[in-house]
Order: C-alpha cells, then sequence, then structure tokens
C-alpha cells in the first residue's frame, strides 16, 4: 500500500484561507458536526457566534470553543498562523526553527519560539505511554544490538553495545526501549508494561522473549501467552550475533 502523498504549500492555502475556516475544521475534528450538547443533553447542532472563537447550541444556546485545551487557548495570534506552523512541523524532514517561522509569518521571535514549543509540548503529550494492542490487533516485536565495532575486538564482542526491543502496532504506533541487558527479565518488563498480550501462537528464536514469566508458558518452537486479552503478538525471528554495524 502506497503512503498518502504530503499536502503541498498551495493545496494548504486552499483549504485554510481564513481564520474562520481554519476554526470551523477545529471544530469538525474535534466535535463532529452534530453532538450531545453538555448542557441540554439533546442533540444537537452548533453555529458560529459572532465575534468570538465559539459555537452555540441551536437548542439552549450552551457555548462550545473549539480551542479549549490546545495550544491555540488564550493567544491572540491568528488560528491560520498556527495551522501554518504545524504544516511546516508535518512537511519538514529536519525540524522547524523559531528563526524561520519569524521570518516566514513575520511575527516576533518571542513568539516564534512559543508557537514552536507549544506545538513540540502538544505533539509529545499526544505520543503517550497508553499499551500498544487490543481488539484484533497485531504487535511486532523485535530486539536488536546497537553500536558500532571495535578493531581488534572480532565481531562478537558486545561491550560497547546497547540493546534496544522495538515493539510495533500494526497500523499503530512505534514504540522503542533501552533494555539496558539482553536478558530475560529485562525484556518481559519492557513486553509486559507496553504490550497487551492475547493467547495466541507467536514464533521466536528468542529465550528472553519467548518465556513472558506470569503471563505464558515455553512451548518450543512457539510461545503462547495466557493473558485474556484480544490482541495478538509476533515476535520477529532474532539473530544469534548482533551485527558491528549501527
Amino acid at each position: 500500500m502506497s503512503k498518502p502523498k504530503a499536502i503541498t504549500l498551495r493545496q494548504f492555502q486552499e483549504r485554510f484561507p481564513t481564520d474562520e475556516r481554519c476554526l470551523d475544521h477545529l471544530m469538525r475534528t474535534r466535535f463532529g458536526i452534530e453532538h450531545d450538547c453538555g448542557k441540554c443533553g439533546r442533540m444537537a447542532k452548533f453555529h458560529r457566534v459572532t465575534n468570538r472563537r465559539s459555537y452555540a447550541c441551536h437548542w439552549c444556546g450552551h457555548q462550545v470553543f473549539p480551542t479549549a485545551g490546545t495550544p491555540f487557548e488564550n493567544t491572540r495570534t491568528p488560528l491560520r498562523d498556527w495551522y501554518f506552523v504545524m504544516f511546516m512541523f508535518c512537511t519538514t524532514r529536519n525540524g522547524v526553527a523559531a528563526k524561520k517561522v519569524e521570518r516566514d509569518l513575520g511575527v516576533t521571535y518571542k513568539t516564534a519560539w512559543r508557537m514552536c514549543h507549544k506545538i513540540r509540548e502538544y505533539m509529545g503529550s499526544l505520543d503517550s505511554d497508553d499499551p500498544l494492542g487490543g481488539p484484533g490487533s497485531i504487535v511486532e516485536i523485535d530486539e536488536t544490538l546497537i553500536g558500532g565495532s571495535i578493531s581488534g575486538m572480532g565481531s562478537g564482542y558486545k561491550g560497547n553495545k546497547t540493546c534496544v526491543v522495538g515493539m510495533l502496532e500494526r497500523g499503530g504506533e512505534l514504540v522503542t526501549r533501552v533494555a539496558g541487558r539482553r536478558t530475560k527479565e529485562a525484556m518481559q518488563g519492557h513486553i509486559l508494561s507496553h504490550v497487551l498480550l492475547a493467547r495466541r501462537s507467536i514464533p521466536t528464536s528468542s529465550a528472553a522473549i519467548r518465556t513472558l514469566t506470569g503471563a505464558a508458558t515455553a512451548t518450543s518452537p512457539s510461545t503462547t501467552l495466557a493473558a485474556n486479552m484480544p490482541s495478538r503478538v509476533e515476535l520477529a525471528s532474532i539473530p544469534s550475533k548482533a551485527s558491528g554495524r549501527c
């Protein structure tokens, strides 16, 4: 499946030409076209309130503020400027510098720095520690040793290498953690902390991952996980020797 193409600058400008379009997009994304009113409890349509960043219930007039709880709350900076900086974050490979935002938007450096900081902070909060997995999901797990080779030490030398375990939910998030040591206890701790395990048969050649104490019983060449969670965990085959390359 090919990845969707990133939005272009022209497409962004056509889609979000004004603050009103940005606010309408935020309202529809967060609350939808219709939703239950928090005050009267009735399914309602919400119409825009003039000169305010809010929408009112057409039954009781209760107002909803789409910017509440977002980086745009309590800011006088136009929403379109915020959207443009987010567009830069999504389309720039090497990060967004506050100096570039200052030049492109014509704002002060303080404002540009604050916008970048708020967006990074919000993106970090969305990268939660919620466990991977769930009904019908598949989580793939693998481990490797990271570190360069040392002349004269041979390919099997591991003194300069760090063990990293990766957990990927298909179609979802990727979690990587430094295991510290390539031991059963270290592997199991990270897996049980981040993955909802299920009763599935999974092939793996890693003894550290194959035996999950308290959650699985080892059955060579696969492992049966005995937790009552409806997700699936697949463990990739682990090579016996790690590459000396980074």
